[in-house]
């Protein structure tokens, strides 16, 4: 039976590669001459250490530009909060995010059975896999998903015949 993955990836390296850029831009832009604002990678996290809220504003411009020059979407990141730090410095640490969380598998999962087609869907960890008996009900599957408008951007990977 013809099968299909829907799954959401992020390329740690490419996030990694953006951050040094966005360090490499900070460090040779006029308006941080002198700033102390740092960038960082760890843990799946992107941690942010500005001087002010306006340079932090200017960093995280920096970071979504970078980040999709090099294929990563908005929708995977979850800014957090910014806590102020010593002075009147703040750090904000944004979350990558991956894998498709709980609700969103659920939601997918009722509406594709709510739309009548004749695919099974079964959730499995961080991914959805999707099975049917003709490759075009599977191409269905995967254009009325991309219509759905999710929050968070999928990737279908591993279709087999």
């Amino acid at each position: 039976m013809p099968s299909f993955d829907i799954v959401s990836e992020v390329d740690l390296a490419e996030v990694r590669n953006a951050v040094q850029n966005v360090m490499r831009e900070v460090g040779t832009r006029y308006d941080f001459k002198g700033s102390k604002s740092t960038v960082e990678v760890a843990d799946g996290a992107i941690k942010v250490f500005a001087d002010d809220d306006l340079k932090l504003k200017q960093v995280q411009e920096l970071i979504r530009g970078h980040l999709s020059k090099r294929g990563v979407e908005p929708g995977q990141l979850d800014y957090n909060t910014p806590e102020p730090a010593a002075g009147a410095s703040v750090r904000q640490t944004i979350t990558v995010k991956e894998g498709i969380d709980r609700d969103m598998a659920r939601k997918i999962v009722k509406d594709i059975k709510g739309s009548k087609m004749k695919i099974q869907v079964a959730i499995q960890g961080e991914e959805l896999r999707v099975t049917g008996k003709k490759r075009d009900d599977l191409q269905t599957a995967i254009q009325f998903v991309k219509d759905m408008g999710l929050e968070q951007p999928v990737q279908f990977k591993n279709f087999r015949d």
